[in-house]
C-alpha cells in the first residue's frame, strides 16, 4: 500500500503538461508572488519615496543619463535603515520568541492531540465517536467572528492571557481541520499492523506512538505546515486572548508601527513585515515536498 501511494505522488510529480497550461501558470505565479516582491524592495527605500516610487529603482529615468540614473538609484535607497528602526521600534526579537514559542507549542500540541483523536475516533465505532468527529467537522464550518466576543470573555475568566494559555485556543480552533485530515489517513491504515503490534505485548500508547504515529509522518508534516502558516501570521485572536501590554507576536507589534495619530513609518513596516514572512517562507520551501504526499495520502477513504 504503501509503495503504492509513493507511485501515485510519483506520478503526480512528472505530470506532464502542454505549454499554453504552463505559460497561464507561470503568469499567474509571477502575479502572486509580485507583492511580496514590492515589499521587498520598499523595505530598502527611504520611507518618503515609497509611495512616489513603488515599483521604481531610482528616482531618475533611463533617458536622462546612467549617472543620472546611479545617482538616482542612491537617493532612492537608505541601505538597512528601515530595518534598524524596525527593530528599534517593535522590540521585535521579544516578539519573534513569543511567537516562536506560540507557533511551536500550539503545533505540536495539534499534532499529537489531534492524531491520537483522529486514531480513536477510526477504531472505536461508538455513537460518541461520531459525534466527536461531527463536531470537529463543525468547526470548521463556523465562522470566528461568531464566538470571538465569546472566547475574549472565557480566556480572561480561565487566565489564559499569556502564551501558554493561548495555545490551549489554538488546540481547540485548529483541531478541526487536522482531525480530519488524520482520520482520512488513518482509514487507510492496515489494522493488522496494529493486532500485530498488541500481540507482541503493545498498550495501546505503545502502539498509537511506536507502530500508527510513524506512518503518520506524511500527514502530520502536512498540518504541520498549514498549522504553522496560519497560527504565525494571526493577528486576530492573539489580540483578542493575549495581555498585549504583557506579550506581543510579530504581527500586533507590526500594527504598533501605526501611530495612535495616524503617522506610519512605511519603511519599517515594510521591513518588519518582510522579516515576518521570511521563518515561515523557510519552514514552507523546506516541508513543502511533504504538503502532496501528505494530502495524498490523508485524502478520504471509504
Amino acid at each position: 500500500m504503501a509503495k503504492n501511494k509513493k507511485e501515485d505522488v510519483s506520478t503526480v510529480r512528472t505530470a506532464k503538461h502542454g505549454w499554453i497550461l504552463t505559460l497561464i501558470f507561470g503568469i499567474l505565479s509571477v502575479v502572486w508572488i509580485l507583492p511580496i516582491l514590492v515589499v521587498l524592495l520598499n523595505s530598502f527605500k527611504r520611507k518618503a519615496f515609497i509611495f512616489r516610487y513603488p515599483f521604481g529603482i531610482s528616482t531618475a529615468k533611463l533617458s536622462e543619463g546612467w549617472d543620472a540614473f546611479c545617482a538616482g538609484i542612491t537617493h532612492l535607497f537608505c541601505g538597512t535603515l528601515n530595518y534598524k528602526n524596525g527593530l528599534r521600534a517593535t522590540n521585535f526579537w521579544d516578539c519573534f520568541g513569543n511567537s516562536l514559542f506560540i507557533t511551536i507549542g500550539s503545533v505540536a500540541l495539534i499534532i499529537l492531540c489531534c492524531s491520537m483523536c483522529a486514531w480513536y475516533i477510526v477504531r472505536v465505532h461508538t455513537t460518541g465517536t461520531k459525534i466527536m468527529y461531527t463536531l470537529c467537522l463543525f468547526s470548521m464550518i463556523v465562522p470566528f467572528q461568531m464566538v470571538m466576543f465569546t472566547l475574549s470573555k472565557f480566556a480572561n475568566m480561565l487566565h489564559l492571557s499569556n502564551p501558554l494559555g493561548i495555545i490551549i485556543v489554538y488546540l481547540g480552533f485548529g483541531a478541526g481541520l487536522a482531525v480530519f485530515m488524520f482520520t482520512g489517513f488513518v482509514k487507510g491504515i492496515s489494522i493488522e499492523i496494529e493486532e500485530a503490534a498488541v500481540i507482541d505485548g503493545c498498550s495501546p500508547l505503545q502502539t498509537f506512538f511506536l507502530v500508527v504515529f510513524p506512518i503518520l509522518r506524511p500527514t502530520a508534516v502536512t498540518v504541520a505546515i498549514l498549522e504553522a502558516m496560519w497560527v504565525w501570521n494571526d493577528y486576530l485572536l492573539p489580540s483578542l486572548v493575549l495581555n498585549i501590554n504583557k506579550y506581543k507576536t510579530i504581527p500586533i507589534a507590526i500594527q504598533y508601527l501605526k501611530q495612535s495619530h495616524g503617522m506610519i513609518d512605511w519603511g519599517a513596516m515594510m521591513a518588519m513585515l518582510v522579516l515576518a514572512i521570511l521563518p515561515i517562507v523557510i519552514f514552507y520551501i523546506f516541508c513543502q515536498k511533504y504538503i502532496i504526499e501528505g494530502v495524498l495520502a490523508g485524502a478520504v477513504k471509504g
